[in-house]
């Protein structure tokens, strides 16, 4: 059986929207793309680096679409990600689709029972980024072995959110943590305020 992990970059109130630039996805008006530009460091590059080995990946049909138009050109960033079989689950695009036959090792998914038989398949653990609508059915099928969360100190109010559809009752083991509550401090800054203007 494979391991299904979905890794996300998410606000303290759970939006989940456009991490990466500003383009990438503005789907109801959202206009804070990027948001996550100024919080690289060396620990998060670190990060980043281990998440970004060669892998499989389960991608909604807008999330895949973004990648199929930029990673094939950009894979010097990110080695192994056009290798990898990339499944996307959509119940409007075909199999002829040109982004499909584009893109090598892209494979058409249709339903949450296509899903179920590819994780009980053999082969690569599989990484879902992005994709917010796919991951509410996944965990409202309870298929997601793992939640790998970067949570950034900003709120950003509206946007896809990581639990928009509500979620199901149950705990959450952490990895890698001596306890089971992540504890944090926040200092409130004014509306537009960055830390460093402090």
């Amino acid at each position: 059986m494979r391991k299904i992990t979905v890794l996300s970059m998410i606000t303290l109130d759970s939006v989940m929207q456009a991490p990466g630039g500003p383009k990438e996805d503005t789907s109801g008006g959202f206009k804070y793309g990027g948001w996550t530009a100024s919080y690289s460091d060396e620990v998060f590059n670190k990060i980043m680096e281990e998440e970004l080995k060669p892998a499989d990946y389960l991608l909604g049909r807008k999330t895949f679409k973004i990648w199929a138009g930029y990673w094939p050109e950009h894979a010097d960033f990110w080695p192994g990600v056009n290798d990898g079989t990339k499944y996307v689950m959509s119940r409007t695009m075909k199999k002829s689709d040109p982004m499909i036959i584009g893109w090598k090792n892209s494979v058409l998914l249709k339903s949450v029972a296509d899903i179920k038989k590819i994780k009980n398949s053999k082969g690569s653990d599989i990484q879902v980024w992005g994709s917010s609508k796919l991951i509410q059915s996944l965990l409202k099928n309870d298929l997601v072995d793992e939640l790998r969360l970067k949570i950034y100190p900003l709120t950003l109010g509206k946007g896809k959110k990581l639990f928009d559809g509500g979620s199901i009752p149950g705990s959450i083991y952490i990895n890698r943590k001596p306890c089971d509550i992540k504890r944090s401090y926040y200092s409130q800054l004014q509306a537009g305020r960055r830390s460093r203007d402090r």
